[in-house]
Protein backbone atom coordinates (compact mmCIF):
# COMPACT_ATOMS: atom_id res chain seq x y z
CA UNK A 1 0.00 0.00 0.00
CA UNK A 2 1.66 3.47 -0.96
CA UNK A 3 0.42 6.07 1.52
CA UNK A 4 -0.16 8.94 -0.92
CA UNK A 5 -3.55 11.35 -1.32
CA UNK A 6 -3.05 11.86 -4.89
CA UNK A 7 -3.20 8.41 -5.33
CA UNK A 8 -6.14 7.32 -3.29
CA UNK A 9 -8.02 10.46 -4.76
CA UNK A 10 -7.04 9.47 -8.38
CA UNK A 11 -7.98 5.85 -7.52
CA UNK A 12 -11.57 7.02 -6.05
CA UNK A 13 -12.36 9.11 -8.66
CA UNK A 14 -10.89 6.73 -12.28
CA UNK A 15 -11.97 3.35 -10.82
CA UNK A 16 -15.97 3.66 -11.82
CA UNK A 17 -14.94 4.97 -15.02
CA UNK A 18 -12.38 2.20 -15.63
CA UNK A 19 -14.74 -0.34 -14.48
CA UNK A 20 -17.38 1.23 -17.28
CA UNK A 21 -14.96 1.65 -19.71
CA UNK A 22 -13.99 -2.15 -19.52
CA UNK A 23 -17.75 -3.36 -19.70
CA UNK A 24 -17.60 -1.20 -23.11
CA UNK A 25 -14.76 -2.78 -24.53
CA UNK A 26 -16.44 -6.06 -23.56
CA UNK A 27 -19.07 -5.52 -25.52
CA UNK A 28 -18.24 -3.69 -28.50
CA UNK A 29 -15.31 -6.60 -29.13
CA UNK A 30 -17.84 -8.61 -31.48
CA UNK A 31 -17.49 -5.82 -33.98
CA UNK A 32 -14.69 -4.16 -33.46
CA UNK A 33 -11.05 -4.32 -31.72
CA UNK A 34 -11.28 -4.93 -27.67
CA UNK A 35 -13.52 -7.77 -25.92
CA UNK A 36 -12.99 -9.70 -22.93
CA UNK A 37 -9.37 -10.02 -22.77
CA UNK A 38 -8.82 -6.19 -23.25
CA UNK A 39 -12.12 -5.31 -20.73
CA UNK A 40 -10.60 -7.79 -18.04
CA UNK A 41 -7.18 -6.23 -17.84
CA UNK A 42 -8.69 -2.48 -17.72
CA UNK A 43 -11.19 -4.04 -14.94
CA UNK A 44 -8.13 -5.61 -13.36
CA UNK A 45 -6.05 -2.91 -13.25
CA UNK A 46 -8.60 -0.96 -11.84
CA UNK A 47 -8.72 -3.20 -8.79
CA UNK A 48 -5.35 -3.50 -9.00
CA UNK A 49 -4.64 0.08 -8.38
CA UNK A 50 -7.27 0.46 -5.64
CA UNK A 51 -4.85 -2.05 -3.93
CA UNK A 52 -2.18 -0.15 -4.28
CA UNK A 53 -4.37 2.63 -3.00
CA UNK A 54 -6.34 1.55 0.04
CA UNK A 55 -4.50 -2.16 0.44
CA UNK A 56 -5.13 -5.69 -0.53
CA UNK A 57 -7.62 -6.13 2.25
CA UNK A 58 -9.73 -2.97 0.70
CA UNK A 59 -9.95 -4.48 -2.67
CA UNK A 60 -10.94 -7.81 -1.26
CA UNK A 61 -13.68 -5.94 0.73
CA UNK A 62 -14.75 -3.96 -2.83
CA UNK A 63 -14.28 -7.01 -5.08
CA UNK A 64 -16.70 -9.32 -2.56
CA UNK A 65 -15.60 -12.55 -4.55
CA UNK A 66 -12.38 -14.34 -4.29
CA UNK A 67 -10.63 -13.76 -7.50
CA UNK A 68 -10.28 -17.35 -8.12
CA UNK A 69 -13.86 -17.83 -7.92
CA UNK A 70 -14.14 -15.36 -10.38
CA UNK A 71 -11.11 -17.55 -12.72
CA UNK A 72 -13.15 -20.48 -12.12
CA UNK A 73 -16.32 -18.93 -13.14
CA UNK A 74 -15.45 -17.46 -16.22
CA UNK A 75 -13.20 -20.93 -17.09
CA UNK A 76 -17.02 -22.70 -16.93
CA UNK A 77 -18.80 -20.22 -18.97
CA UNK A 78 -15.86 -20.19 -21.36
CA UNK A 79 -16.65 -24.06 -21.85
CA UNK A 80 -20.40 -23.50 -21.46
CA UNK A 81 -20.61 -21.25 -24.73
CA UNK A 82 -18.91 -24.08 -26.83
CA UNK A 83 -21.12 -26.72 -25.37
CA UNK A 84 -24.29 -24.97 -25.93
CA UNK A 85 -23.36 -25.76 -29.22
CA UNK A 86 -22.45 -29.26 -29.15
CA UNK A 87 -26.00 -30.37 -27.28
CA UNK A 88 -27.84 -28.13 -30.68
CA UNK A 89 -25.94 -31.19 -32.56
CA UNK A 90 -23.29 -28.15 -33.86
CA UNK A 91 -19.43 -28.45 -34.26
CA UNK A 92 -17.88 -27.39 -30.92
CA UNK A 93 -17.84 -23.77 -30.98
CA UNK A 94 -19.81 -22.94 -33.27
CA UNK A 95 -21.61 -19.41 -32.78
CA UNK A 96 -25.12 -19.42 -31.82
CA UNK A 97 -27.62 -16.63 -32.07
CA UNK A 98 -30.74 -15.59 -30.05
CA UNK A 99 -31.18 -11.35 -31.82
CA UNK A 100 -27.93 -9.57 -30.19
CA UNK A 101 -26.48 -12.36 -27.22
CA UNK A 102 -25.06 -15.64 -28.45
CA UNK A 103 -21.85 -17.75 -27.58
CA UNK A 104 -19.50 -15.69 -28.48
CA UNK A 105 -20.55 -12.86 -26.20
CA UNK A 106 -20.80 -15.72 -24.02
CA UNK A 107 -17.46 -16.78 -24.33
CA UNK A 108 -16.32 -12.97 -24.32
CA UNK A 109 -17.70 -12.95 -20.44
CA UNK A 110 -15.67 -16.08 -19.43
CA UNK A 111 -12.30 -14.80 -20.91
CA UNK A 112 -12.92 -11.31 -19.24
CA UNK A 113 -13.94 -13.57 -15.86
CA UNK A 114 -11.36 -15.33 -16.36
CA UNK A 115 -8.23 -12.91 -17.27
CA UNK A 116 -10.12 -10.69 -14.27
CA UNK A 117 -10.00 -13.26 -11.92
CA UNK A 118 -6.11 -14.23 -12.75
CA UNK A 119 -4.68 -10.58 -12.65
CA UNK A 120 -5.90 -10.27 -9.20
CA UNK A 121 -5.08 -13.87 -7.87
CA UNK A 122 -1.61 -12.74 -8.91
CA UNK A 123 -1.45 -9.27 -7.70
CA UNK A 124 -3.20 -10.49 -4.04
CA UNK A 125 -0.81 -12.80 -3.57
CA UNK A 126 2.53 -10.50 -4.81
CA UNK A 127 0.79 -7.93 -2.98
CA UNK A 128 0.32 -10.16 0.54
CA UNK A 129 3.45 -11.35 0.21
CA UNK A 130 5.54 -9.09 -0.89
CA UNK A 131 5.74 -6.36 2.16
CA UNK A 132 8.65 -3.88 2.26
CA UNK A 133 11.93 -5.46 2.42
Amino acid sequence: MMDSLILRTGVRLLMPLMMLFSIFILWRGHNEPGGGFVGGLICAVAFSLHALAFGVASMKEALRIAPRTILGVGLLLGVLSGMLAAFAEENYMTALWLGALGTPVLFDIGVYLVVLGGILAMVQTLMEEGGPA
